[in-house]
């Protein structure tokens, strides 16, 4: 069976990890066979929903790699995909549900829906709608729509039924009908409601799995109602847990939460982030960095775990460090390019990249080691004690061994040790900060050629010349 899945976000602001998580599952569900990724845009709020924010989250899908096969500017079968343009469609199936007494308008006004519930509340009842426009007459309800008044319009739920269905992430679920409740399918002002688009979507789209949240759990037996009231299909669900914080809570820009921009403006890979995320509430057996194929190739929605998954800031590192040693070195050197001050020559770019990917967690830290190369070198402070502690001997038996050697690090620092009788660190530190300015870095067997014997004998003549 082909599975196809969506994803339906609300354009009213920068999609946020939860939303990528499920865009990301959602996208490997479809992707581990033959079957369609559809993203729709649920924009019935039109006082928030945004075009820029429509442009946003279809530029952080791509740049993830979450491309759709269905879908704004994508096209497809099933559109329009969005849900602000589908109003005929709707229309035509209230009208439907009406025609077949399962919809009815509702005047009950907010305050009273309001004291209704206090009332259930304070009786130690769930509160739900308590039906007081259910059996209302045609002539009732003509007389109100003549004073003026805007119904909402609710689903009839039938009563004394059981609704069930296997979560394919939380197992069988069990729910009864008169516990639910009539509910609102269209709002007073004439638009949808969640419930009621949100699953008519789902079926006309031929979506045959819906990952989203636990927090949409309860509101799955409605959809189920209405769509089988209506004779249409019904998808799988799976319903994963939140994403929590260090403190337990709901994840949040309070406690780390960063939406997808910030993380691509702070020189994340998107590699990092999709191999962070598809293991974020989810196992998978595969510590490599994959590329989404083979993340497709390994998810399964049945290993997604019912617990709060926690996000941890240092594993989407860990990934960030993974995705720096293994992606190719073009990608390494287009990300970290426009951070470069000092000019690295073409011919050397790969030798660079190659040098110092693994000593670097965000592009700007590139330009430390360019300079370091192919620019002037400035001494740190540490750098200064470290040859301070030198013996003098060592540099003009670095500069000799330099003419025997050229750029052969180790072949240089046996000739120089052996002549200033140093070894291991009192040896490999003072030459160091010598030759990059710098007591840390990438290994200077990769740095040494790239710093080129002329710049090699002019800062050891430096240092010589200060020692002297």
């Amino acid at each position: 069976m082909t599975t196809i899945t969506r994803f339906a976000p609300s354009p009213t602001g920068l999609i946020h990890l939860g939303n990528v998580r499920t865009a990301l599952f959602s996208w490997l569900a479809a992707h581990r066979g033959q079957g369609r990724f559809i993203l729709r845009i649920e924009d019935t709020d039109a006082e928030r929903s945004r075009p820029e924010y429509v442009a946003a989250l279809m530029a952080d899908l791509r740049w993830l790699g979450l491309h759709w096969e269905e879908g704004p500017e994508a096209g497809g079968p099933h559109g329009p995909y969005h849900q602000s343009e589908r109003g005929a469609v709707y229309a035509r199936y209230y009208h439907e549900l009406e025609a077949q007494a399962f919809a009815y308008p509702c005047f009950c006004s907010p305050e009273e829906l309001e004291l209704s519930r206090k009332l259930q509340l304070s009786q130690g009842r769930a509160p739900r709608y308590a039906g007081a426009c259910r059996r209302l007459s045609a002539a009732e309800r003509a007389a109100r729509l003549e004073a003026g008044h805007q119904p909402t319009l609710r689903f009839r739920v039938p009563e004394g039924q059981t609704v069930e269905f296997t979560d394919v992430v939380r197992g069988p679920q069990r729910f009864q009908s008169d516990d639910i409740g009539d509910f609102i399918i269209r709002r007073a002002d004439g638009t949808p409601a969640f419930f009621f688009c949100n699953a008519i979507d789902d079926a006309l789209m031929e979506v045959s799995l819906v990952l989203r949240g636990e927090d949409h759990l309860t509101n799955t037996p409605r959809q189920i109602l209405l769509l089988q009231a209506l004779g249409l299909p019904v998808p799988g669900y799976g319903h994963m847990a939140l994403i929590v914080g260090d403190d337990g809570q709901p994840l949040s820009k309070r406690n780390g939460s960063r939406n997808v921009a910030e993380l691509r403006e702070a020189g994340y890979f998107p590699e990092a982030v999709d191999n962070y995320l598809a293991r974020l509430g989810h196992s998978l057996d595969s510590d490599a960095l994959l590329d989404l194929a083979g993340l497709a190739a390994r998810f399964d929605a049945a290993h997604l775990g019912r617990s709060p998954a926690r996000f941890d800031p240092q594993q989407l590192d860990h990934w960030q460090r993974q995705a720096l040693l293994t992606l190719p070195w073009e990608r390494i050197w287009a990300w970290l390019a426009d951070y470069l001050a000092t000019p690295v020559p073409e011919s050397r770019r790969e030798a660079f990249v190659t040098a110092v990917r693994a000593n670097l967690n965000g592009p700007e830290e590139a330009e430390l080691w360019a300079a370091a190369c192919f620019g002037d070198a400035p001494l740190e402070p540490g750098a200064h004690a470290v040859i301070a502690g030198a013996p003098e001997a060592l540099w003009p038996a670095a500069l000799a061994a330099l003419d025997t050697h050229g750029t052969d690090f180790k072949a240089l620092a046996a000739q120089a040790g052996q002549a200033a009788g140093l070894k291991g660190k009192q040896l490999f530190m003072p030459l160091r900060a010598a030759l990059t300015g710098q007591t840390h870095g990438p290994e200077l067997a990769q740095l040494l050629p790239l710093i080129g014997p002329e710049r090699a004998r002019a800062r050891l003549q430096r240092i010589a010349n200060l020692e002297s």
